[in-house]
């Protein structure tokens, strides 16, 4: 423990040595200060050197007492040095620094002993008395006295002041200063900067150096400064408390002083004459650097301090504005950045204040009658602007959507665009830099807008005005956002809407503001307030017309005037220039009935808001107009000879202001201004250039103080894309004009970057952007040349980076951002097509890139790495990973490398189109909307039947149709799923190009059945198979062969395999009529030919054999085409047999649909096609399926064949014939079917073999033909009459048998008669009565022929036979007997 004592004791003893020595280190610099001081003071005078001199001779003895006094207590002290009070040993130097009689070196010296002390820090802010010494201190430096000396010494005294009054207001006790004193301080300094501007460079440079520093050190308090009460209010009355410290009065009070320096005026003399007044540039850009400086630190602290505030919003900004637009490059380029700090802290409360620096600085500037310098300044300050990340949306918010405002986003864009724009060969600066900042505007929208986790809607979202909104109206952020922005897009089109009004108005005054009405801007009742508003607001409106209609005495028209007048604000505002702003807006009219309701609107309104008393009443005010009105037309006419005096003018206004005369003063002050400036009464809406003069500069702010602040929002992508759209045909063109013009890569690769951000914005809607922006950059592949031969082509995309950087551009954009391309795919296309020719395209691009796709990721040899997905829309970091890829693969190094490497042109060439991945454009088109998709299809197909295209030779139209048609393929095989509700469209398509004047169907057609029955297949093989795609397909298949039937012999073996394969491997997914026709019609036509018979004879057999897909659907369509192969000259007699054996066994599955009342989903789905149509159609559907009607089908079809040129083949069709009437018996039990198909089958089939066989009679040299015909015709009889004996029960029964009887009779009679001429008799007639024997007996037995019968038929039959076979008669009647 008592070691811990002693550790204590000494850790005290070695502060207070640390103390003591502190306080002594302290007494030895002031003592050596004072040394040095003294030591100066009593140096003898430099003109005198070797004569002594007393100092009391020469100075104040005071002051070496009080620095020996001082001297003396030095090393004495009653207390430590921070506890005693300063003005102790600061008074003796501070004395020293006011004397008159001290010598400039000792004053230096005394500085800089008060510099010292300062930074040594004997003091502090909790000294006792620090706060009168700190003051005191700056009066007495401030009011420094130098006997007169050299240049170089007051240089080196003015140095130390600087460093003194640096020193005062960086010290901790700086605080204590009173408003006045830091106000001194500055103002010294300031002095100073003047005083140096014709000394040395460096004191002019530490002195503003000095200036900046005491700048930056007021203000960067003003953020902890509180409110005081007495700012709030409009006066400029303080409060008197001085006991808190420097703060916001010396603030204001600083600032004002910097606001007051922009208009310091410089005097230029030429040999003692003074040529003009002009303002000293220096001093303007020192203030506006010191300006900044104050706003940089204050930041949004200026807007709680409300006079600080005003000071902003109304002086600085009002020099600001009118320097700016006539001051140098550099001046602006400082006015400028002043004006983006406020921007940055304070817009909110600057609103119209910024508006109006773009209208008269910036826009004016940046005009044509400017130097390039100018313009290139205020190019540049456009730039940062929109460089500030949410400066655009805002601005397009606040100004472009308000009716009331100028369209500054839009002016900005277009103004860019128009400087951007080559008009010449190679870019200037000034072009460069425009088109900088346009690519600033596309990439903020463009990152803004397409951000991969926003979740707004993409959709296009058009806007509507769904009622009547007040336009002038404005609704704040604060509200529901959604409503907001559906609010502020409302109003954007209602600026629109009132613009267009404003054409019509001009043109016809009731018709522009119906209009209005029609368009929900007018309310019903018509607000007059909204008439007013148009008046008021819309640019460009014909002023007589607006004059002409306030004028007018109807009281709605009245009420209309008072709203217009109502929306100025003349507070502040003298008379004359508050009526001259009032009769800038229209023209008076001519009636004086009608100058007198507008004169008296605004005397009224100027009375309520005048700021003295001079005016007795509105009477007196409209008075004093009429007779400005008079005295500016007197003045002003150069018809009036005798102008009107000052004196004149105040005599006639005696006693106007209530019995009283007005101010002469007042009254003179308005001649002189009437008289020196009319008032412009001209309709004139082009007149001169508007200029800010003070009278509008107080408009301005008195409007300031009644709208809405400035909205601060950020982007959403509806407000981004309609943002853009008001600058987007500029853009592009602008775009693409740089595109061409340059030649720099830099450049270039800053166009492509712009082309990708054009192309992230047009995606939300804007998709005749994006076809305008495909459309323009194609043109730069060279391939769209139509004057150029495929040579110059070939070349020119060789030997130049820009047609490459061009393809890859567009087909990259076409791959991203396909859904949303509608016209630009005929330029892509048409591009595709050229490339075709070039030879630079692969056989089959799909194929290719889709085996392609089964890698995870494709790396090509050029190193670049292309995902296979397709990209999502709004992932920002993809679009940025294609871009550097893109830029890495188009730069100068990759194709330098390329050439180290020994690639050809051609190699490098087919490089770049492997990069474009077209394939992927078709392969993937199923994410496309319904109209992308449409137009993507029209354009192939425009294509494929050579719209727009040119060919050379017939194999290149062959080639470019067969493309077009893959990339058909492509598309309908990517979409499948929604195959119904696109490919109408497609087919409509195919008739409309049928229609072209110079339309080719070959190879047209020829290429397109190929191409639709891959898509058949494709639809057959998916898993859910619609009969809507069904029917689709094969109407267009049918088109296309009937459209040109020389391509089914061309194609057919392609033609013959698909069919083949549909038949074996997809029957049950036909289900439709026209399916099946088509395709057992393609079966039947393509397998004529020898090379494809065997497969299409094979397939049918097996279709048929089977029998398990043979439905009614297809029943008649399997016998059509069975009867075509059959038919075939040439086919196998063999493969005819068992086609028409299969023929007739075919009959017991309509014997089986008959007994079930079968319905196969064919028939189904055909009836549900046609439920919408008529109950005729569904009986007619029904009657075609009717078994019996199937059957009728059959026998036809083999009784056509029976009349075939070989023999075995007419006879096995006779022979099957029989057995389907056998197998159907059952299908036949009525008698009016049995009737019905002996008539339309056996009877018929009877009567054309007789025919034929006698033809072949008459012919020479067809004994044989003729004899075989016979064979076969007596079989066919024979048929007759076995089929006739097994129906011969219910034939019998019907009531028409006695006709079909004689029928029978009469055709045996026929064939025993039968005439063959030169080739011998007939073998019929021993066969005939055979057959009729057995007849008669049959019918005998079953008692159908008895004489016992009611009818004549036992007489007819008997009359027959005898004249058919008279030695029948006795052998069948004595039977009988």
């Amino acid at each position: 423990m008592a070691m811990d004592i002693n550790e204590d004791d000494e850790n005290n003893k070695s502060n207070m040595t640390k103390s003591k020595r502190k306080e002594l280190g302290l007494s030895c610099m002031l003592n050596t200060e004072i040394g040095a001081l003294l030591a100066v003071i009593r140096r003898a005078p430099e003109s005198n050197p070797g004569f002594y001199h007393h100092p009391d001779e020469n100075y104040d003895v005071s002051i070496l007492q009080s620095l020996k006094s001082l001297r003396a207590l030095l090393f004495n002290p009653q207390q430590e040095w921070r506890t005693i009070d300063p003005s102790l040993y600061l008074s003796p130097f501070l004395d020293v620094i006011q004397s008159d009689d001290i010598p400039a070196a000792a004053t230096a010296v005394a500085l800089q002993s008060i510099l010292k002390i300062l930074r040594v820090g004997i003091f502090d802010e909790e000294t006792p008395g620090v706060k009168q010494v700190m003051n005191s201190s700056v009066m007495a430096i401030t009011s420094c006295r130098l006997e007169k000396t050299s240049p170089i010494t007051e240089d080196a005294v003015m140095m130390r002041i600087l460093q003194v009054l640096t020193a005062i207001m960086r010290h901790r006790a700086s605080t204590l200063l009173t408003d006045n004193s830091a106000c001194t301080v500055v103002n010294t300094c300031f002095q100073v900067v003047q005083q140096s501007a014709n000394r040395g460079d460096l004191l002019l440079r530490s002195a503003r150096h000095t200036m900046h520093e005491l700048i930056q050190i007021i203000y960067s308090r003003l953020p902890e400064i509180e409110v005081k009460d007495w700012e709030n209010s409009e006066s400029d009355t303080e409060d008197n408390n001085v006991d808190s410290g420097y703060g916001i009065r010396s603030a204001i009070d600083i600032f004002h002083f910097l606001c007051s320096l922009l208009n310091v005026m410089e005097v230029l003399e030429t040999d003692g004459v003074v040529l003009q007044n002009v303002v000293d540039e220096n001093i303007q850009l020192f203030a506006l650097y010191l300006i900044n400086s104050a706003i940089e630190l204050s930041g949004d602290s200026i807007g709680k301090h409300p006079k600080l505030l005003r000071m902003i919003q109304d002086d600085l900004f009002h020099h600001l504005i009118h320097y700016g637009a006539s001051s140098s490059p550099l001046v602006l380029s400082m006015i400028c950045s002043t004006v983006l700090n406020i921007y940055h802290f304070l817009r909110r409360s600057m609103r119209v204040q910024l508006e109006a620096f773009f209208s008269f600085v910036l826009f004016r500037v940046a005009s044509p009658g400017s130097s390039l310098q100018l313009q290139e300044v205020a190019i540049e300050g456009l730039i940062n602007f929109c460089r500030q990340p949410t400066f655009i949306i805002e601005v397009y918010v606040n100004y472009d959507c308000d009716p009331s405002f100028r369209n500054v986003f839009e002016e900005t864009g277009k103004l860019l665009c128009k400087y951007a724009f080559p008009t010449t060969g190679h870019l200037t600066s000034i072009q460069v830099q425009a088109f900088e900042g346009l690519a600033v505007i596309f990439h903020n929208i463009a990152d803004n807008i397409d951000k991969e986790n926003d979740s707004t809607s993409s959709e296009p979202y058009p806007v509507e005005i769904p009622g009547y909104r007040p336009f002038w109206e404005e609704k704040t952020k604060e509200d529901d956002y959604e409503k907001w922005v559906d609010h502020v897009r409302v109003r954007k089109l209602q600026k629109r809407i009132i613009l267009i009004a404003g054409i019509h108005f001009n043109r016809d005054e009731k018709k522009g503001l119906e209009y209005l009405k029609i368009s929900r801007l007018l309310s019903d009742p018509p607000d007059p307030k909204a008439y007013a508003t148009f008046f008021r607001y819309t640019p460009r409106l014909d002023k007589t017309m607006i004059g002409d209609y306030l004028g007018d005495p109807s009281e709605f028209h009245i009420r209309v005037l008072k709203e217009f007048t109502d929306t100025f604000e003349f507070t502040g505002m003298v008379l004359d220039a508050a009526l001259r702003t009032y009769l800038e807006t229209f023209r008076l009219p001519g009636e004086s009935q009608k100058i007198q309701r507008i004169l008296e609107a605004f005397s009224e309104r100027f009375y309520d808001q005048q700021s003295s008393e001079i005016f007795a009443s509105k009477d007196s005010v409209m008075i004093l107009c009429y007779s400005i009105i008079m005295l500016n037309t007197d003045q002003h006419n150069p018809q009036v000879k005798k102008k009107m005096s000052a004196e004149d003018f105040i005599r006639n206004n005696r006693s106007i202001n209530g019995g009283d005369d007005l101010p002469r003063e007042y009254l003179s002050e308005l001649f002189q201004s009437i008289s020196t400036n009319a008032i412009s009464l001209s309709s004139d809406q082009s007149g001169p250039t508007i200029n800010m003069n003070p009278n509008r500069w107080i408009q301005l702010v008195n409007r300031a103080k009644n709208i809405q602040p400035f909205i601060l929002c950020d982007f959403d992508r509806r407000l981004g894309r309609d943002m853009f759209a008001t600058i987007a045909g500029p853009s592009v063109a602008t775009l693409a004009a740089v595109f061409e013009h340059s030649d720099e890569e830099e450049i270039l690769h800053e166009c492509i970057e712009a082309l990708f951000s054009i192309a992230r914005i047009a995606q939300y809607g804007l998709e005749d952007t994006l076809d305008e922006l495909l459309s323009s950059f194609c043109k730069f592949t060279t391939l769209l040349n139509p004057y150029a031969s495929s040579e110059e082509t070939l070349y020119a995309f060789s030997h130049d980076m820009k047609p490459k950087m061009a393809m890859l551009a567009v087909f990259t954009i076409a791959n991203t951002f396909k859904d949303s391309i509608k016209g630009g795919w005929r330029t892509l296309i048409d591009c595709l097509l050229k490339l075709k020719r070039l030879k630079l395209l692969p056989q089959s691009i799909i194929e290719q890139e889709n085996a392609s796709n089964s890698i995870p990721d494709e790396k090509l040899e050029s190193g670049v790495v292309f995902p296979n997905q397709d990209p999502k829309f709004g992932n920002r970091r993809h679009i940025s990973g294609i871009m550097g890829r893109f830029l890495n693969f188009m730069s100068m190094e990759s194709v330098e490398e390329a050439l180290n490497l020994g690639f050809s042109e051609f190699e490098q060439n087919l490089k770049i189109i492997q990069q474009c991945r077209i394939g992927t454009i078709f392969s993937t088109s199923s994410t496309l909307p319904r109209d992308s998709l449409l137009n993507l299809g029209r354009c192939i197909i425009f294509a494929a039947a050579g719209k727009g295209q040119k060919f050379s030779t017939p194999i290149e139209e062959e080639e470019a149709v067969g493309f077009c048609w893959e990339l058909i393929t492509s598309i309908a095989l990517a979409n499948t799923h929604r195959f119904s509700s696109f490919w109408p469209h497609y087919h409509d398509y195919f008739l409309e190009v049928a229609q072209f004047p110079l339309f080719s169907p070959i190879p047209f057609s020829e290429k397109a059945i190929v191409s639709l029955m891959k898509i058949c297949l494709k639809l057959l093989a998916s898993l859910e198979q619609l009969e809507s795609s069904e029917e689709l397909i094969f109407k267009s298949i049918n088109f296309m062969w009937r459209m040109e039937k020389e391509i089914l012999d061309t194609c057919c073996e392609f033609l013959v395999q698909s069919s083949s394969k549909i038949i074996a491997e997809f029957p049950g997914k036909l289900q439709t009529h026209l399916g099946w026709m088509s395709i057992l019609h393609l079966l039947s036509v393509t397998g004529r030919h020898p090379e494809t018979y065997d497969q299409g004879v094979e397939t049918l057999i097996g279709l048929m054999s089977k029998g398990t897909h043979i439905t009614r659907t297809n029943y008649a369509y399997c016998i059509d085409c069975a009867f075509a192969f059959v038919a075939l000259r040439n086919s196998k007699i063999e493969k005819n047999v068992k086609i028409m054996d299969l023929l007739s066994e075919s009959a017991t599955l309509l014997v089986e649909w008959y007994r079930t009342g079968y319905t196969d989903p064919g028939s189904c789905a055909s009836i549900a096609s046609n439920a919408s149509g008529s109950s005729s159609s569904i009986e007619e559907n029904s009657r075609i399926h009717n078994p019996i009607t199937l059957f009728q089908r059959l026998g036809e079809s083999l009784k056509k064949t029976s009349l075939a040129r070989r023999e075995e083949v007419r006879n096995h069709a006779v022979m099957s014939l029989q057995r389907s009437f056998v197998l159907a018996e059952d299908l036949l039990f009525t008698p009016a079917n049995c009737i019905n198909s002996f008539y339309n089958i056996i009877f018929a089939m009877v009567d054309d073999l007789h025919e034929k066989m006698v033809q072949y009679s008459r012919r020479e040299n067809a004994q044989r033909e003729t004899r075989s015909m016979e064979s076969t015709l007596k079989l066919s009889m024979e048929v007759l009459t076995d089929v006739y004996l097994h129906f011969v029960k219910p034939i019998s029964e019907s009531p028409n048998f006695r006709t079909f009887w004689l029928g029978i009779l009469r055709r045996m009679d026929t064939c025993m008669k039968a005439d063959l001429g030169e080739y011998g008799e007939s073998r019929m007639p021993d066969v005939i009565p055979v057959l009729l024997r057995k007849i008669v007996m049959v019918m005998k037995e079953k008692k159908i022929l008895t004489l016992s019968g009611d009818d004549d038929l036992w007489d007819t039959t008997f009359y027959q036979i005898q004249w058919i076979a008279p030695a029948l008669t006795d052998e069948l009647y004595v039977c009988a007997v």
